[in-house]
């Protein structure tokens, strides 16, 4: 067979009554050669046949065994995605076929794949690792000639994308002419993610589409945003114009940042229009694999008027009847804000559009700084994680059941891969000695010795340690989760299993749009039924609260002063000038240069705001650091709440306003071992490593049908923990807990950064007459954690008219 030409593509392209783009050019050009890159362009411009059509130049004719590895991080992408992949070949390559293998996958098609594997594999990253665990894997891939990682965004940042570095280094010391691709929509860090994919020293294209795509970003107005506001309070009444822009559109994708919001928002819609009862859905993680299913061919049939989602539907699958993207709430950043957008128009040439629904009265804010951040092209940056210890332990399991490796050549290979490139010989040696024998704690229990030294070689002795490691290999590390089932048959989906045992026989709560009644758990499952009530409860799933980035928070610091000036010229600003005007009138704005910094006594004690506007997560270090600090200088006992935009410190005492003006209180130079004693800093490591046990392979999460419960992962976790700190306290994984808890969890160079700029600040203190706009929201955060929703509705009605009555 001859190999396939550009000029035949060409022409089949023309066939399609389509006209190749330039950027698809040059991907091809590049890919012929065999060159390396990173494709960087927006959703719907035709990323994956430039690569796809690339990788087949590259190929040639076809051959036996896999020669092209497509890798998406969603197993729901896999099967829509392999389905893309086949669409050209008919006319352009008959001979090859495209094989599917995931965790979705059956053990016959797996055992069929082993026979007759077909031409190109869409897998996983887990799936991948997983097939360098087999004895035969140097053999089973040494056909393999290009590598293409779609969707590397969304890996760049995570340990699954350390789980793609490492794999891909594995494949090189076999291949070293291997052609890698990543494919890319929306990224800051453009030059960093594609030097994350190559060898070190590499050379690669970076290749940016081009495309004047229109872009659409408009909001839904409250009728009444009022002058008080706070999380959520604009709810209820965005309902109605919520439906009426769905009545005026197409098939709508309405986005939701959290499951249990995606919950509660389709029964909102439903509670308005009745009647729409089977014309709209619900799609997310937790639902069962054949509903979501069945939503998204729903969705490219256009038959569905719309769908409540979550980031589930954010990724790759090709939906185009949807005309419109609805977010609900800040999407929290510009790159999420154009990911989801791109969901709609996805073709070229068509309008991408998207319009948020704001949940309070600052969100309008947000909305135009997202915006005019997202027309300047102002997108985050994803950076990798650094040497993340537990990723290495397994990856020497898995390299070590894959055919063995030896000691030298294995630790030059682990530096190519990006993240790893720093990592010292000591550190190598730690990971090895810790999987070869336990560590400095664990020598004395042979399930620890998971590797064994033959004649050179480290290879997996032991049947039932590779069992368990084939069965848990992966970074993606999730609260178990209970089956939902009918008592009548059949599985609805999975919701954590915390939520279930806090559950009575006869509570109702809502899930997949329904109300069900608990009746009871058996056998790691929760078996309900249909419910007449009006009211249930939402199940809350963890992980659930996004931070503000910091591209967008920089961005409503500028909108803000803005309106200091007097901008209100578009729609939302003229919506929120009650509350911003309100705000000026008690308080101040605070701009990109000044620290607004509020005082103000109630019957209950001292309350103190501060408006750093760095994040949720930076916040909750900050409010705990400065707390801290000023209580180490004046005894005092605070209590912290904190949202995007700033963070209260509630007292008993008042706080000294000099101490408010000391910029010392804003140092940063003893600012690691300050942070760890101002936190329960050892119960957060704590929980951060009952994933790296996880990870690491400490931790076995159960065989398939006989899961371990949360109370069994968490309680076996928990004993690593503190067997290490007491017998080796120089255990590696202890230091990587601590510092995923300071990066991540608190993330420390922001938290830095943020008392750096504050330092720098002007400071305005104001002595508030009653709450302001911008603190109400803080309270309401602190009341949350104290009243029932009732009691909260009465106090949240006293504290706004009293503040009224102020203005």
């Amino acid at each position: 067979m001859h190999a396939l030409s550009q000029e035949q593509i060409e022409a089949w392209f023309t066939a399609q009554g389509w006209q190749p783009q330039a950027f698809q050019r040059e991907v091809w050009a590049a890919m012929s050669a065999g060159q390396s890159g990173l494709l960087h362009a927006t959703t719907g411009a035709g990323k994956t046949l430039a690569a796809w059509l690339g990788a087949l130049l590259r190929v040639g004719a076809a051959a036996p065994g896999w020669q092209v590895l497509w890798l998406t991080p969603m197993r729901a992408l896999a099967a829509d995605t392999a389905r893309s992949l086949q669409a050209p070949l008919a006319a352009l390559a008959p001979a090859w076929r495209v094989a599917l293998r995931s965790g979705d996958t059956a053990a016959a098609e797996r055992a069929r794949q082993d026979k007759h594997p077909g031409d190109a594999l869409v897998t996983t990253p887990e799936t991948l690792s997983l097939l360098l665990t087999r004895d035969n894997a140097a053999q089973a891939l040494r056909g393999v000639q290009v590598v293409v990682v779609d969707e590397w965004h969304e890996l760049l940042g995570n340990k699954r994308g350390v789980q793609v570095q490492l794999a891909l280094a594995r494949l090189r010391s076999w291949l070293p002419k291997l052609t890698v691709w990543g494919l890319s929509a929306t990224l800051g860090n453009l030059d960093e993610a594609l030097r994350a994919l190559l060898p070190p020293r590499g050379k690669g294209l970076l290749v940016q589409a081009r495309l004047d795509k229109p872009l659409v970003i408009d909001s839904l107005i409250p009728a009444d945003p009022g002058r008080f506001t706070w999380s959520g309070h604009l709810g209820a009444q965005m309902v109605k114009p919520l439906v009426q822009a769905l009545e005026q559109s197409g098939t709508t994708l309405v986005f939701t940042n959290v499951r249990s919001q995606a919950e509660a928002w389709y029964r909102l819609i439903l509670q308005e229009r009745p009647d729409w009862a089977g014309s709209i859905a619900l799609h997310h993680g937790s639902l069962d694999k054949s509903v979501r299913e069945w939503v998204e061919a729903q969705l490219k049939a256009g038959t569905l008027r719309c769908v409540v989602a979550t980031s589930s539907l954010d990724l790759g699958v090709d939906f185009l009847p949807v005309e419109r993207v609805v977010q609900i709430g800040s999407t929290k950043g510009v790159a999420r804000l154009l990911q989801r957008a791109g969901r709609s128009g996805h073709q070229v040439g068509r309008t991408s559009r998207i319009t948020l629904v704001p949940t309070h009265t600052l969100e309008l804010v947000e909305a135009v700084a997202a915006r005019r951040a997202a027309l300047a092209d102002r997108v985050e940056s994803r950076p990798p994680p650094d040497a993340p210890l537990d990723v290495l332990v397994q990856h020497l399991v898995t390299v070590a059941l894959g055919g063995g490796f030896r000691t030298e050549p294995m630790f030059r290979e682990v530096k190519r891969a990006y993240s790893f490139r720093k990592l010292d010989r000591a550190a190598f040696q730690w990971a090895l000695d810790f999987v070869a024998h336990g560590g400095g704690s664990l020598g004395a229990y042979p399930q620890y010795h998971r590797v064994q030294q033959v004649k050179g070689v480290w290879h997996v002795p032991d049947r039932q340690i590779a069992l368990r490691h084939r069965l848990q290999v992966g970074t993606i590390v999730s609260e178990a989760s209970m089956n939902v089932k009918w008592l009548s048959g059949g599985t609805l989906g999975q919701v954590e299993e915390g939520f279930i045992a806090r559950l009575k026989p006869g509570d109702v709560f809502v899930f997949g749009g329904r109300m069900l009644e608990y009746v009871r758990t058996q056998d790691m499952a929760a078996y309900v039924r249909k419910s007449a009530a009006k009211r249930g409860i939402v199940p809350a799933w963890s992980g659930g609260r996004m931070a503000l980035s910091s591209d967008l928070a920089d961005a409503t610091l500028a909108v803000l002063a803005g309106c200091a000036q007097g901008d209100f010229f578009e729609p939302e600003l003229q919506a929120a000038q009650p509350m911003l005007h309100a705000q000026q009138r008690l308080s101040q704005l605070p701009t990109p240069h000044t620290l607004l910094i509020e005082r103000w006594h109630s019957g209950e004690g001292h309350h103190l705001y501060l408006y750093p506007f760095a994040g949720r997560t930076v916040h909750l270090g900050l409010g705990s650091l400065l707390a801290w600090r000023l209580a180490r200088e004046a005894p005092n006992s605070f209590s912290i709440s904190v949202n995007d935009h700033g963070f209260e410190l509630f007292s008993a005492e008042p706080v000294a306003l000099e101490r408010l003006r000391h910029k010392a209180l804003f140092d940063d130079e003893n600012l690691l071992q300050d942070v760890l004693q101002s936190l329960n800093s050892g119960e957060l490591a704590q929980r951060r490593f009952r994933e790296i046990a996880r990870v690491a392979g400490l931790v076995f999460s159960g065989y398939p049908g006989a899961p371990k419960s949360t109370r069994q992962l968490q309680a076996s976790s928990s004993l690593f923990f503190e067997v290490f700190r007491k017998y080796d306290p120089a255990n590696r994984l202890l230091g990587q807990a601590e510092s995923e808890v300071l990066a991540q969890e608190l993330d420390l160079p922001r938290l830095r950064a943020a008392l750096k700029r504050m330092r720098k600040l002007r400071t305005v203190l104001v002595e508030l007459p009653a709450p302001s706009p911008f603190s109400l929201p803080l309270m309401v955060e602190r009341f949350r954690e104290q009243l029932s929703t009732e009691k909260l509705a009465d106090r949240l009605a006293r504290v706004v008219r009293e503040a009224q009555a102020r203005l």
